[in-house]
């Protein structure tokens, strides 16, 4: 039986949330004991930047000391740009741990961190709860466990939705590749090869990040007569996809793009959709305001002024396992016993901002979060909307 700790966690974390949202004395408190020394490694500026997730966590331990901290000590939290560079992601992440000194690194959401800093994560004993993974190593390293699932499981389960219940004949990819990804992403195209018998009618691997003009991609996918793009471009990148398809009359084009292209922002400002944008939320689609799930989170968010992204989802949960974890233990506080009580963990963390549980543990890989919620910007529209009703995963489109 699994726990529904961190939904747990988070209903006492939000208490504090929706409290200070109220005027009550929770933003009046404050934790004044020894601090407990957290740290990330995030993109905060370079090519493709992820800022929400460190905002996020950040808001969520403003929350916690105000309302006292652990047992009065507050949580003092350190977000390190890594600019997207391997040398500065080194940097940023030496200064995480010696100069710092954080007990753990939580709510990081880097293009690179993760490959750059394994090694170094496992031979410092410090663990990663990490906000936003997106290099492969987030995903297959002892001392890593994302929150979220990833861009290769987002790209099995877009790929699978365009082919197996859009309908989808004739797909593209249009990939972006950054540091080691290429075997990843072609695990994820095996996966969801070995899974619906589909296969691309054309890819091309060799789509820069933040291009500035993605026209002579694009017309690849137009010669080979392809009924829909595949494309992990972050949403800046995404929006250039669409231009240059506008451009080129593809109006008979389906996109099917990753959680890195979903916000409402990218909504707004996409003027052209052709037969549809679809991406596979990894956590509870937050531009459903029907869906209770984000409503604490939606709270927080808006009162510390975090843009209401996926980033954002990310680091909150990151910060409330954390948090939740903290409670859990007895005794010091360390670099030591955290990562000695995160590898220690046997059952997930639930919420129900998150199809599957959030779990760490002594295993040397970590990808807990396997499932999606298919949303859709429609013809015509500026907002997303949900394609489906509930979460699917990569077992729901097995032959």
């Amino acid at each position: 039986m699994k726990r529904t700790i961190v939904f747990a966690a988070i209903t006492a974390s939000s208490a504090l949330v929706l409290a200070g949202c109220s005027g009550s004395n929770a933003d009046e408190s404050t934790a004044t004991g020894d601090p407990i020394v957290v740290a990330s490694v995030n993109a905060l500026s370079g090519a493709a930047t992820f800022p929400e997730a460190s905002a996020a966590a950040q808001a969520v331990f403003d929350e916690f000391n105000a309302a006292g901290g652990l047992d009065g000590r507050p949580i003092e939290y350190t977000a390190l740009d890594d600019k997207g560079d391997p040398s500065a992601a080194s940097s940023a992440a030496r200064d995480a741990v010696e100069s710092t000194n954080a007990v753990a690194l939580v709510g990081s959401a880097s293009l690179l961190d993760c490959e750059v800093n394994a090694d170094y994560y496992e031979q410092s004993g410090i663990v990663s709860v990490q906000g936003t993974g997106v290099d492969p190593f987030c995903f297959s390293t002892p001392n890593i466990s994302p929150t979220n699932a990833g861009p290769y499981l987002d790209t099995q389960l877009t790929l699978s939705y365009g082919s197996e219940t859009l309908g989808l004949k004739k797909i593209c990819g249009l990939l972006e590749i950054a540091g080691s990804t290429r075997a990843a992403y072609q695990e994820a195209f095996d996966n969801w090869t070995a899974a619906t018998g589909k296969d691309f009618a054309m890819l091309d691997d060799t789509v820069p990040y933040g291009g500035s003009d993605y026209t002579p991609y694009v017309i690849k996918a137009k010669e080979a007569g392809c009924d829909a793009i595949y494309s992990n471009g972050v949403e800046p990148d995404a929006a250039g996809v669409l231009k240059a398809a506008e451009a080129q009359g593809m109006t008979d084009m389906t996109f099917l793009f990753l959680t890195s292209a979903y916000s409402a922002q990218f909504a707004e400002a996409a003027s052209f959709v052709g037969k549809g944008v679809y991406v596979p939320a990894e956590f509870a689609p937050y531009t459903d305001e029907s869906n209770e799930a984000n409503s604490d989170w939606r709270a927080l968010m808006e009162k510390h002024d975090v843009p209401l992204t996926s980033f954002a989802q990310g680091g909150y949960l990151a910060a409330n396992n954390f948090i939740e974890m903290l409670k859990s233990m007895d005794g010091d506080i360390t670099r030591e016993t955290v990562t000695a009580a995160f590898k220690a963990q046997t059952e997930g963390y639930e919420t129900p901002m998150a199809g599957t549980p959030w779990l760490f543990g002594p295993d040397d890989a970590h990808s807990s979060n396997t499932a999606g919620w298919p949303i859709v910007i429609e013809p015509g529209a500026t907002t997303w909307s949900n394609a489906a009703d509930t979460w699917v995963t990569a077992e729901s489109f097995a032959k």
